[in-house]
This record gives C-alpha cells, structure tokens and sequence, in this order.
C-alpha cells in the first residue's frame, strides 16, 4: 500500500491583511481582464471582421519626393557591332576563329575573285593605253601650234615684201619711171599680202584652240579611265577582308573554303569597349518617356548612371526597345548579353503625400485604403497620383501621419471596418 503524503502537510497561518491584500490584487486583475474583454467584444462586436495583426504590414503616411521610375529588365549589347560581307562572288578563306580577339585594320578573310580581278587588269592596261595617247596628243598639239604658226609667219614676211616693193614704187612713180600698172599690180600685191596674213594669224589661233580641245578631251579619257581603275583596285582591296575595329570575333557565317554570292554575311565583330544596355520597356510607359531621359543601372552590386539615347519605333509584343548609354566612362568587367536591372527616372515631385508601395494598390484597385486607429481598421476613400517602384502618391483620403495597411488587406473581405488583434 502507498501511503499519501499527508503525514508531510503543516498548516500555517496566516495574517487578516496578508489575505486582504491578496483579494485585493486578484480583484484589480480581474476588474482588468473584464475591461480588456470588454473592450475587446465591443470591438468585435461594432466591426464587420477581425484579423490578426500578424498578417497586416501597416505603413505611416509621410510627406516627402515622390521619384516617379519604371523598373524594366535588359541586357548590354554592343554600340558597335558591325557585320561583315562579301563584296563580290568569291571563295572565302577564314583567317579567324570565332572568341578571336583582334586589332582595328587585322586581316580577317580573304576572298578570291578571278572576274575582278581580271577586271582590274584590264583596266590597268586601258589606263596605260589612255596614257600613251595623251602624251601622243600633247606632241601632236605642239606640232600642230607649230606649222600654224610658221604659215602666220610666213604671210606676214610676204606682206612686208609687198610693203617694201610698194614703198620703192611710191618712190620713183611721181616721175615716171615705171608704168602707172605696175604700180597697181605693187599695190595689189601688197593687199593681198595683208590679207594673207590676217588669215594665217586667225587660223593659227583657231588651231591652238583645236588642239587644246583636242588634248583636253584625251586627258578627260584619261581621267575617267583613272576612276574606272581606281574603282577596280577598291574592289579588289575589299577581297581582304580587315577589321574595322578593335573587338572580337562573335559569330563566323560562313565555313572556311566555301564558294559565297555577293553580299553574303561573313561573321559579326563586337566591339567591347563601348556597350550600352537595351532596355524592355512596357507599352504602358511609352508616352512618359523621352530622348535624354535619366536612368539607373543595376549591374549586380553596383549602380550606375545613363541617359536614353535611343527609342525604338515600334511596339514587339508589348515592349518597346530602349538604349541607354553609360554616363562618363564604362563600367569595367562588362559581358556582351549580360542580364541587368535598370529604373528609368520618368518625374520628380517635390512636397507630396507618400506611402510605401504595397498590394493594397492592385487589391483596392488604388480606390480604397484601411485606416488603422485603436486597434481598428477604416476602409477609407483615396485617391491615387503618380506611382513609383517604391512609393505611391495619396492625392486625396489621406494625411501625414495616417497608419494604413499596406499589405494583408486581402485578408479583410473588403468589410468597412475589421478589428485588428494581437
């Protein structure tokens, strides 16, 4: 048999205020408990729904900038990245792999034409035949100046013979000496002379003009067949193929030894020291935005600064491309087609009415809000202003100070007023 422990047991006695004094305190604490219920049911009792604070984020409204952005996802891309091509139908011969880093003027194919160049041959030996002919008509022309001149010259020594014969006969005509139609044939003579000459004089003229059109003409020739050949060479030259900046080989189009048409895509060279991001802008944010525009990117734990230097024209899948190139010198470490986070600065306001972005502005449609006092929460009117990533503007509803339930109002059914518990 176990025995109790009753044999233990000593009654001790106690004093008349000692008791008092315990009554009185569990009767403060039970009046206490009785007014917290109390409280707690008049509540419950006026309001439509209650909700446990632990599902509630509650927000103060503050008076401060309101930055209003657009978060938007894009990627770096090269600003330069040229593609080239083949210039001509040709047998390609790769000099490059693709990831081949190269240097600005670097041969990086070349292409084999037989048609251009014996294109350029013929040319050259048209240029050289042109050439000839030139320096022929040059000797021509001085040929040519030169009778033209001996036949003015010999008119005018006629002329001054029949000049001098008819001053002799002026001489001795006035007593008789020769016959009065000899003198007239001396004067005659002398016309003639003189007409002669005028016309030897003009024609040598004309020539020098003839011969100078002539020879103009040849070096016109010449000068055209200088284009012709020039053009040949520059497009014999195109068949190396050379890089026109530093960068890296990024994609190759064709295979080594292969037979291509003209203007055929060879391979794409990216140039790294200078990227820019390409931004995916939603259609909605398309009419807020603008050339110049500032905006942050997020490269992975650094922020850096841009500006907008490029907007698509249209609309792919409801996005709208964007460029933004980097503000001073570019970030180092960058990868073509690295992933980045950026927000677009859309507009500054000063002095406005601010609250935390939460989703109470999709669940309220941005109409509503519930305002917490005393353990209760108001369903309250507002209206909405402009938005950012990070805060909302209260245009109207609200005031500094205002605690507002910025996430979990879901949980209270729309009702015009919930109780909030511990």
């Amino acid at each position: 048999m176990i025995r109790d422990t009753s044999a233990q047991d000593s009654v001790i006695a106690t004093s008349a205020p000692a008791r008092r004094k315990r009554f009185a305190l569990a009767a403060a604490s039970a009046v206490a408990t009785l007014a917290g219920a109390a409280l707690l049911v008049s509540h419950w009792r006026d309001s439509e729904h209650n909700v446990s604070a632990a599902r509630l984020r509650i927000a103060t409204v503050t008076r401060g900038t309101l930055i209003r952005d657009a978060a938007v996802n894009g990627r770096l891309v090269a600003a330069v990245s040229p593609t080239l091509y083949a210039s001509a139908p040709a047998t390609v011969t790769l000099k490059v792999a693709a990831g081949d880093t190269v240097k600005k003027g670097q041969v990086l194919a070349l292409l084999a034409s037989p048609d251009l160049t014996d294109a350029l041959k013929r040319e050259q030996s048209s240029y050289q035949q042109l050439e000839a002919e030139v320096a022929r008509q040059r000797i021509l022309s001085k040929k040519q100046k030169l009778l033209a001149q001996r036949e003015a010259d010999t008119a005018e020594i006629e002329r001054l013979s029949a000049q001098r014969t008819l001053e002799r006969y002026d001489s001795v005509a006035q007593i008789g000496v020769i016959a009065k139609i000899d003198y007239q044939k001396a004067r005659d003579a002398l016309r003639s002379a003189e007409i002669r000459a005028r016309h030897a004089a003009s024609a040598a003229v004309l020539e020098g003009e003839d011969v100078g059109l002539a020879l103009k003409t040849r070096i016109n020739e010449l000068d055209r067949q200088r284009l012709a050949l020039a053009n040949a060479q520059r497009r014999v030259e195109e068949l190396t193929v050379r890089a026109p900046v530093d960068g890296f080989i990024g994609t190759l189009a064709v295979q080594d030894r292969s037979v291509v048409p003209a203007n055929t895509a060879l391979m794409t060279l990216v140039d790294l020291s200078r990227l820019e991001v390409e931004l995916e802008v939603p259609e909605t944010y398309v009419a807020d935005i603008g050339l110049g525009m500032r905006a942050q990117i997020d490269l992975g734990g650094a922020t850096v600064s841009g500006t907008l230097s490029a907007l698509s024209p249209e609309v792919v899948k409801n996005q709208v491309l964007a460029r933004v190139r980097f503000d001073g010198a570019q970030p180092p470490g960058l990868r073509q087609n690295q992933r980045v986070g950026a927000r677009l600065l859309i507009e500054e306001k000063p002095n406005v009415l601010l609250l935390p972005r939460g989703p109470f502005v999709e669940d309220e449609g941005g109409r509503f809000a519930y305002v917490v006092n005393n353990g209760m929460a108001l369903r309250t009117p507002i209206t909405l202003g402009a938005t950012s990533v990070a805060a909302v503007e209260i245009s109207a509803g609200l005031h500094p100070g205002d605690q507002v339930v910025i996430a979990g109002s879901d949980a209270m059914a729309h009702a015009a007023r919930v109780a909030i518990h511990q």
